[in-house]
């Protein structure tokens, strides 16, 4: 099943991709250029495409691929197997399911997007973006199979970079994260806060502070964040647009001192820069030991899996 947000009409679709493995899920992944395959296939010019966000199928290690042409203002999706082989996925007479989002931005745009990234977690799909709410920036949760009503959380956190408690940011890439046996949502925002919020907490209507546990640096829109274990500890990779991707460990997540007052640059939880991942634009994990990462290579995008630093 594929969630795909469409911004434009404030809906997200589940989407039966009847994808299955064809091989070896945890063979090499590598794909050339992979924008100028996509683009070739469509019959439009690389440089009018954007690829906007990507997922891999864990069960099948095939990466899915949401592909808008600027020009055009239409999007598609694309799969990519483990053979490299792109094929444009059916989105016509297929099964799924929809859900349209209420209380949305009246003029939504790159700085009041509706929907910025999605999450499943224990039945539930977690929603972040925007809403017409006094507190803009929204967490929401839908059942699935979508049954209940449009339940919207407003949050509130405290921008280190900036020295502020602010409500108009909205989250950029999130991730579920267990702590003490808890549900969380781990949160990463422009510029760049980092900030847990307990699942029990996002109640609809209800209005939340969250707990800012680091300060990733300034200047910065953090991507994509995956979380994974190696050598018997928990660590967070993360990728930024101008800060590189970071492997975090969150040791001490659960007592650090939460960040509250202006800060210059970094502050809280550690991390170091993983040097090796150079033009990283969207990340996901494959496996226990590999991510797969779409990386600019000149004016073209390559595809390849990696192994987890």
């Amino acid at each position: 099943m594929l969630f795909i947000g469409d911004l434009a009409n404030a809906t997200i679709y589940a989407v039966d991709t009847r994808d299955e493995a064809t091989g070896d899920k945890n063979a090499p992944l590598s794909v050339e250029k992979a924008n100028v395959r996509i683009a070739e296939m469509i019959g439009a010019m690389p440089a009018d495409l954007a690829i906007n966000d990507m997922k891999v199928n864990p069960a099948s290690g095939n990466v899915f691929l949401s592909v808008a042409r600027k020009t055009a203002g239409t999007g598609l999706i694309v799969k990519v197997d483990r053979g490299g082989k792109i094929t444009e996925v059916a989105l016509k007479d297929v099964p799924c399911a929809q859900f349209t989002l209420d209380k949305t931005p009246k003029n939504p745009n790159a700085r009041s997007p509706v929907i910025t990234a999605l999450a499943f977690l224990k039945g539930r799909l977690y929603i972040a973006g925007m809403s017409n709410e006094e507190f803009n920036s929204s967490l929401r949760s839908v059942e699935y199979p979508f049954k209940d009503a449009d339940q919207i959380t407003s949050v509130e956190i405290y921008h280190g970079s900036h020295g502020n408690w602010e409500t108009k940011s909205p989250v950029r890439t999130f991730t579920p994260f267990e702590i003490n046996g808890q549900a969380h949502l781990l949160a990463a925002y422009t510029c760049t806060p980092l900030v847990k919020f307990p699942v029990t907490e996002l109640k609809p209507g209800a209005k939340v502070k969250g707990v800012t546990v680091a300060e990733l640096g300034n200047m910065n829109n953090p991507l994509d964040m995956v979380v994974y274990q190696k050598e018997g500890k928990t660590f967070i990779l993360i990728a930024n647009d101008r800060r590189g991707v970071m492997k975090l460990s969150p040791e001490g997540i659960d007592s650090v001192e939460p960040i509250t007052a202006k800060v210059r640059d970094t502050a809280g939880l550690k991390y170091e820069k993983v040097g090796d991942l150079k033009g990283v634009m969207q990340l996901d994990r494959l496996s226990d030991t590999q991510a797969v990462i779409l990386a600019k290579n000149g004016d073209a995008l390559d595809l390849r899996s990696v192994d987890l630093p």
